[in-house]
């Protein structure tokens, strides 16, 4: 059996112009893997998932996917590898409609003209058809994605990241804006996607975090500061005085 690490990062530092967004940022992910990454505003998340997809340029330190350095690839051909990133603002078609998003997203021909103008392979249309259901918008198929409530958004920019059979999908903060039932919804969708896909997810939401269940990292001024399981990290003593803010003693 395979073991090797699918995503590897190695003493990755980003600086700009003084500031250290990261700094010696190590950790890897495995295939079909689950790891949420956590930490307090400005602690570097979205950094470092830009910096995995290619819109940041580490300073020093280096970025292996599937064993392969991608460091200083461009962020279209990270894609094409097999990266694929949904952003905290959904960002679907607003003048297509659900079904016409995922399959635009599907297409493995990736001409604009093509995923427009022509009929999607029966392949994609099945997988289309299968992520549908996945997302849950099956009697959505036909709306508008402009006219859809913000979880609906938030579901099929999901499903559309999951329609480019990436095998590493980063979500950051996919629960922004949702209620406690929407959110508990959005858990259940990325644990089902999990097994298929390797899954990062960044959020501050630590019910959404409990619910997901997955091994956490949490950042705090673009280092890393502890990883283990959701219950080791709520318990940690130095979590707790710089994320969770309840702890009253000094910790190392």
């Amino acid at each position: 059996m395979n073991t090797a690490p699918l995503l590897t990062l190695e003493n990755v530092t980003v600086d700009f112009d003084g500031f250290k967004a990261l700094t010696d940022v190590s950790l890897s992910l495995a295939p079909q893997d689950l790891r949420v990454l956590i930490g307090p505003n400005g602690a570097g998340k979205s950094t470092l998932c830009d910096t995995i997809i290619g819109r940041v340029r580490p300073t020093s330190g280096r970025i292996l996917f599937k064993n392969q350095p991608i460091t200083a690839l461009p962020e279209q051909d990270i894609v094409r590898r097999g990266i694929c990133r949904k952003f905290q603002t959904p960002g679907v078609l607003p003048s297509l409609s659900v079904m016409e998003n995922l399959l635009v997203s599907a297409r493995k021909n990736r001409a604009w003209w093509l995923a427009f103008s022509s009929s999607p392979p029966a392949a994609e249309q099945e997988r289309a058809e299968e992520i549908l259901e996945t997302i849950g918008l099956t009697d959505r198929r036909e709306t508008l994605a402009g006219s859809l409530a913000h979880g609906e958004k938030q579901w099929l920019e999901i499903g559309m990241v999951v329609a480019t059979d990436a095998e590493l999908l980063l979500l950051d903060e996919p629960t922004a804006g949702m209620g406690p039932q929407d959110t508990q919804r959005t858990a259940d969708l990325i644990l089902s996607l999990v097994g298929r896909h390797a899954v990062l997810v960044i959020d501050h939401d630590m019910s959404f975090v409990e619910a997901l269940n997955g091994y956490t990292t949490v950042l705090h001024q673009g280092q890393i500061l502890r990883e283990g399981t959701v219950s080791e990290i709520r318990a940690d003593a130095a979590v707790e005085a710089v994320y969770l803010g309840r702890a009253k003693e000094d910790v190392a």
